[in-house]
């Protein structure tokens, strides 16, 4: 398949989004050509009947990613399939479990001679789309593609899935990245646990820190997953929500705690106009009120001096703070400041170099 890098990981949500970002813009700056795209489509939103999907299919990260980078749409390979229950429930009941004809038009469309670098980044997990025959093993076996893991690490516990993937993906595994380390840690990884890594065959292109920017969440999100009303500040949305604070001690003791937080967002319960203007204070990006009640007008007219999204949501505060909670760390790469981060991350923290000379382009870029 010449050079194509399939990017993959063992776990959703590892960072693999962020990888192909970092990879993608150190290859074009040296004016090397690239292109694409993820064979199965995990993230679309389209307002058509769910039988109906969009021709060509896109997805989401795929067209954020060509934004980004400024690739033309022909640099955008679509995806073969969309995982959702409309699809799976379908591939289901028909039996067949093939990928089928698009499949074998890609790997024509990957055989055309073509100068560049492909990138395909596979579904969430190791054995994701397996419905589809499209899962990260299946699509390396089936193009012949070079394999990199984006790794989720908290301790050496963590090795047991690269060495599952090793065994399943033999050769085609050519490196991986340690992603989400603790920052105190990452030093004391490179020095002992990445040699001893390379030891048992696995080369580690990087060692990236876990980064509360990345696993933030915009408000705007907050907004959609809540069904929440916005009061104020609604052309604010784009605020990036890094911390959870609940307001539901004494406003003394949440002063003190609010002080050691930042890029907040604090649910309180809207008869508490004191932790309220407590919270609009600190390092707040949306204050999120529950229960009855609505807020005061001092309070609106705070926030909207201070341009403090105003929430007020339907659920109880603990409902209210699960839904939050699965939030961080579980949304797409979507926003331009994660984008910004996410090549600094790589630059700074991957040998890229080593990877290149993996993938045999290393003479192209400079």
């Amino acid at each position: 398949m010449g050079n194509t890098l399939l990017v993959g990981s063992c776990e959703p949500f590892s960072g693999k989004s962020a990888v192909v970002l970092g990879i993608a813009r150190q290859i074009m700056a040296a004016d090397y050509p690239i292109r694409f795209g993820k064979p199965l489509a995990t993230s679309l939103e389209w307002d058509r009947k769910p039988d109906e999907l969009p021709s060509p299919l896109i997805d989401d990260d795929v067209r954020f990613v060509g934004e980004t980078l400024g690739l033309s749409e022909d640099k955008l390979i679509p995806s073969l399939n969309l995982i959702d229950p409309t699809s799976a429930e379908k591939r289901l009941l028909n039996g067949n479990l093939l990928a089928g004809k698009g499949f074998e038009d890609l790997k024509a469309q990957l055989n055309t001679p073509c100068e560049g670098l492909t990138l395909l980044e596979a579904a969430g997990s190791l054995h994701e789309g397996l419905l589809y025959g499209l899962s990260l093993c299946q699509l390396a076996e089936g193009l012949d593609a070079n394999v990199l893991l984006v790794h989720l690490w908290q301790d050496s516990r963590s090795l047991d899935a690269l060495l599952a993937a090793k065994e399943q993906l033999g050769d085609h595994l050519i490196g991986i990245v340690l992603n989400a380390v603790t920052p105190d840690e990452v030093f004391q990884l490179e020095e002992s646990v990445v040699p001893a890594l390379e030891e048992l065959g696995l080369v580690v292109f990087g060692v990236m820190p876990r980064s509360p920017l990345l696993r933030s969440v915009a408000v705007e999100e907050l907004v959609r997953r809540l069904g929440a009303r916005v009061i104020c500040c609604s052309e604010r949305l784009e605020l990036m929500v890094e911390t959870l604070s609940i307001g539901a001690m004494n406003v003394n003791s949440a002063m003190e705690f609010f002080r050691r937080r930042r890029n907040m967002a604090v649910v309180t319960g809207a008869d508490r106009t004191d932790i309220q203007l407590a919270a609009l204070e600190a390092s707040t990006q949306c204050l999120i009120l529950t229960g009855a009640g609505e807020p005061l007008p001092q309070l609106i007219n705070r926030a909207e001096e201070l341009e403090v999204p105003l929430l007020k949501v339907e659920h109880d505060t603990l409902s209210t703070v699960e839904v939050i909670e699965q939030a961080f760390g579980h949304v797409r790469l979507h926003e331009k400041v994660k984008a910004t981060y996410a090549f600094k991350l790589v630059e700074e923290h991957c040998k890229l170099e080593r990877l290149f000379v993996a993938l045999g382009i290393e003479g192209r870029i400079a």
